[in-house]
């Protein structure tokens, strides 16, 4: 352990230093010949930050930031990353404190499920995650699709479209939809962070007064999607004997919205237990850029299971 450390919440005039130490970690452990060019113009300390302020933290060692994680919470289910220490501060016991201090917020948030995403490949990191309970389960591939040129006919709408009132109808219609796949599960802390930092918008797909899906999308440099690419932070069809059709059409959505924006790729992860939804992607034209495991905690598959059409990834 490190003498001197100590583990507190992050400011917002760490958040350079803590996107800094982010791309040295994963550029270094990558063996990337440039670290700090890990990512590209995509950010996350600042817009997870500013989604909450208070599931952030800062690892201090004598006076300057050398590590932070971020807790992000879903309703019943709540994941954290992205996990950094500075390089050469490695096995020196930071990043088991800072996960001490998110595992009391789990509890304090009363959590039914929890997880990560992290490196199949690395017994350091499958290990510490191990020691505070979480243990590896199915891959998660990130996958990605040129987005094809050309007009589309719109079948869905945006949730920066309509007025406050409606966009409070907007949230509970997502949260039911959620709420039917998993007990408790609900996007609206996702949907607003991207609603008011401007950084893409939500799709919602509908069958008249239905919504079907819905999808978070974050465009572009400044954002989880960073360069010319819509990522696809969170999206899902409603369960059911027409949760296929409805699977497509988001999918469709997706690009469509991609192109409307300019942006000439598209980007979504899909955890491998889901495996109509990961089949139709690669059908569609999907190809694999990498793929990560995920590791969790609590009882049961969680939303990770063969019937579900969600799209997500834990990073």
């Amino acid at each position: 352990m490190t003498a001197g450390l100590s583990i507190r919440p992050l400011q917002e005039a760490d958040l350079e230093d803590a996107e800094r130490v982010r791309r040295l970690a994963f550029g270094t452990f990558l063996g990337l010949p440039e670290p700090l060019s890990f990512s590209g113009d995509a950010e996350y300390a600042r817009g997870r930050w500013q989604a909450d302020p208070t599931a952030a933290f800062a690892a201090e060692l004598d006076g300057e930031l050398v590590g932070s994680n971020f807790a992000t919470r879903w309703g019943s289910f709540a994941f954290f990353g992205p996990l950094t220490v500075r390089p050469d501060l490695w096995e020196r016991g930071i990043a088991q404190r800072l996960l001490e201090r998110t595992m009391a917020l789990f509890s304090e948030w009363g959590v039914r499920h929890s997880g990560l995403f992290t490196f199949p490949t690395s017994p350091r990191h499958l290990g510490l995650y191990q020691k505070f309970g979480f243990w590896p389960r199915l891959l998660t591939p990130i996958l990605a699709k040129t987005v094809a040129p050309g007009p589309r006919q719109l079948s869905w709408s945006r949730f920066s479209q309509p007025s406050e009132r409606e966009q409070a109808d907007c949230l509970g219609a997502c949260r039911a939809l959620t709420d039917s796949i998993y007990a408790g599960l609900d996007l609206e802390r996702e949907i607003q962070a991207v609603e008011r930092q401007r950084l893409g918008d939500t799709l919602l797909a509908w069958d008249g007064d239905t919504l079907t899906g819905f999808a978070v999308c974050h465009c572009g440099p400044g954002t989880e999607a960073g360069g010319d690419t819509c990522y696809v932070k969170f999206a899902a069809a409603r369960p059911g004997p027409t949760a296929e059709r409805a699977f497509e059409q988001l999918l469709e959505a997706c690009e469509a919205f991609a192109a409307t924006r300019g942006l000439s790729q598209l980007v979504a992860g899909v955890n491998s237990a889901r495996q109509d939804a990961y089949r139709r992607m690669l059908a569609r034209g999907f190809r694999m850029q990498f793929v990560g495991v995920t590791m969790e905690r609590g009882a049961g598959p969680g939303f990770n299971r063969p019937e579900v059409y969600i799209l997500d990834d834990w990073r």
